[in-house]
């Protein structure tokens, strides 16, 4: 047992940094970087910033409760013991929304980029390829390894940095701003705020994932420093590399009126600053990153539909069913390639902002646990703890609902509805909130 214990308490600052830069695909700062614009009027990297202002608030509480709570089901376990079972659940159950979408997100932007290079193939035929070659692939119990995902991430980094110094390039060369030193990316008086903001609420889409460190804490050296260390990291330097590329990006291509096509933005801007040769670069990276990180969300939210059906939160012969012959959970599997099916017919704009309606709620609930459990449950309340407890993460919560009512109304209605099934689902299982609601098994 001992043996086991020490096999487990194996994972560095370094690589669980690694892990989380992974999870969070930092070359998905190229996929919003069009309809962010767009929806900011040009002040991307300022929304980026206040998005990285907002994140770090919620990363600092996330760091906080993986002390108190080393639990892979993170959001949804913080909950759950700090505030009560109910919150507990609806955090779970909106946990949920952004497993059973993110899926379809990656399809989505495969779609958007690979048309946009090769226009004469319809962006579903794309669409469809990646999702049947993604589906077989998890329905046959096959994953990427952990070292892939490592990789994926230098390369991208990579691409990032040789993208900044042709952008400085161009830049110098009289393209574009002609200037690398402007407020304007960062704040146009010209404009509202209130388009920062707006903008800001789509892009800590670019962030999810940065919570994904609290779940290797039974993992991890030194958990107590080493996990709260990790997401502010990945958190902070992840923010930075999105902050950088946008403010490139926005100062070779100012016009962000004149894309032709604001979903595949990236992809013009790319070619402008390298070529031909770079974009094709992108986009065999970007095809990489994709199926990995396509294959890993879904083979992810196939085991916690799995592991709800297994536990009876949901019907359990259907959910919690194994293939004889591959012992994976295929109903589950197809179901959410048939939820993904969607990316045929919706906007990135509207997946990438409902989804965030569910982290936007889950980042509040962890919030208002570090509350719940240090300042009221452990009544740490000298001036420290009132900084520490109760100051900085009511700051936090209070962010993060700024941000979610500032979705677009697409969004809101949407995530409202999804809330409300939750709601009601939960009365059903609880017998009119008479019992307890079963747990959860959100460790995927």
């Amino acid at each position: 047992m001992s043996e086991t214990k020490e096999m487990k308490r194996s994972l560095k600052l370094i690589h669980i940094v690694l892990f989380g830069f992974s999870f969070m695909a930092l070359a998905t700062v190229f996929s919003t970087y069009g309809i962010a614009a767009q929806l900011s009027h040009g002040m991307v990297p300022g929304a980026y910033l206040v998005a990285l202002i907002v994140m770090l608030f919620t990363a600092y509480s996330y760091g906080q409760m993986s002390k108190a709570i080393p639990s892979a089901g993170s959001a949804y376990a913080y909950t759950q013991r700090s505030i009560n079972p109910y919150v507990g659940f609806l955090v779970g159950w909106s946990i949920l929304m952004d497993y059973l979408f993110i899926p379809m997100v990656n399809y989505l932007l495969f779609g958007i980029f690979f048309s946009a290079a090769f226009p004469t193939i319809p962006k579903y035929v794309w669409i469809l390829g990646i999702l049947v070659l993604v589906t077989l692939t998890n329905m046959r119990g096959v994953k990427l390894a952990t070292k892939a995902n490592a990789l994926i991430t230098i390369f991208s980094i990579s691409f990032i940095l040789l993208f900044i110094g042709l952008s400085i390039e161009e830049v110098l060369g009289g393209a574009g701003t002609g200037t690398l030193l402007s407020l304007k990316p960062f704040y146009n008086p010209e404009e509202s705020i209130s388009f920062i903001v707006a903008g800001a609420a789509l892009l800590c889409f670019s962030f999810l994932g940065f919570d994904s460190a609290t779940t290797f804490a039974e993992e991890t050296i030194n958990p107590e420093k080493t996990i709260p260390r990790a997401v502010f990291i990945i958190t902070l330097v992840g923010g930075v590399i999105f902050i950088a590329v946008s403010y490139f990006a926005q100062n070779v291509w100012p016009a962000y009126e004149t894309f032709t096509n604001p979903d595949s933005a990236a992809h013009e801007i790319i070619t402008f600053v390298g070529g031909k040769t770079f974009a094709s670069l992108f986009l065999a990276i970007y095809a990489i990153t994709a199926f990995g990180s396509a294959m890993s969300s879904q083979a992810s939210a196939a085991r916690v539909l799995y592991a709800m059906g297994r536990d009876g939160q949901l019907p359990k012969k259907f959910f919690g069913a194994l293939h004889s012959k591959y012992n994976t959970p295929v109903n589950n599997i197809l179901l959410i390639s048939a939820i993904s099916l969607l990316a045929l017919f919706l906007s990135l704009s509207l997946v990438a902002s409902f989804i965030n309606f569910g982290a936007f709620l889950a980042f509040t609930g962890v919030n208002i646990s570090v509350i719940a459990f240090y300042f009221i449950k452990r009544k740490e309340r000298s001036k420290k703890g009132i900084v520490l407890y109760l100051i900085i993460p009511s700051i936090g919560a209070l962010l993060d609902l700024w941000l979610l009512i500032n979705l677009d109304v697409n969004s809101l209605v949407l995530g409202g509805i999804w809330f409300a099934l939750g709601f009601i689902y939960m009365a059903i299982l609880t017998k009119g909130f008479k019992q307890k609601p079963p747990g959860m098994d959100l460790s995927a």
